[in-house]
């Protein structure tokens, strides 16, 4: 998601320097009592739409764009996992079976959420938003 492009094909997470602040809420997702806030999705965890500090940043890295980099579109990740286990084959029996077990559950995950996506990205976040505020 980090690598996706505007329609002008520029990145639009700026990038390096800038991936410090995603190491910065990974480490805050760590230990017993974990302060980054997080959706789970069939690919894991991921921030919230202000999981990640932004302060400091440019314009340009604005709500919308968090949208964009931390949605998970279900029908992608499906179609990345062909080239996932293509990858795979190279290696053969040297593969460790837990990695084509990983990628089995994967699409188990993806493909129960792909059918139930929401195109309304305002109501995806109410959606995000509300599970925030339902925590314990």
């Amino acid at each position: 998601n980090w690598f996706r492009r505007d329609d002008e094909g520029k990145f639009i997470w700026p990038g390096f320097s800038e991936n410090s602040r995603v190491l910065k809420w990974i480490c805050q997702r760590l230990g017993r009592n974990p302060t980054g806030k997080s959706v789970v999705t069939p690919i894991g965890h991921v921030p919230t739409n202000d999981g990640i500090d932004l302060s400091g940043l440019d314009e340009s890295v604005n709500a919308e764009v968090m949208r964009k980099l931390l949605t998970v579109d279900s029908a992608e990740w499906l179609k990345e996992l062909t080239g996932i286990r293509q990858y795979y084959k190279q290696f053969g029996d040297r593969l460790p079976a837990v990695l084509n077990e990983e990628v089995d559950s994967l699409e188990f995950r993806l493909a129960s959420t792909a059918s139930t996506a929401v195109c309304n990205p305002k109501l995806s976040l109410w959606v995000q938003e509300m599970r925030e505020l339902c925590k314990p």
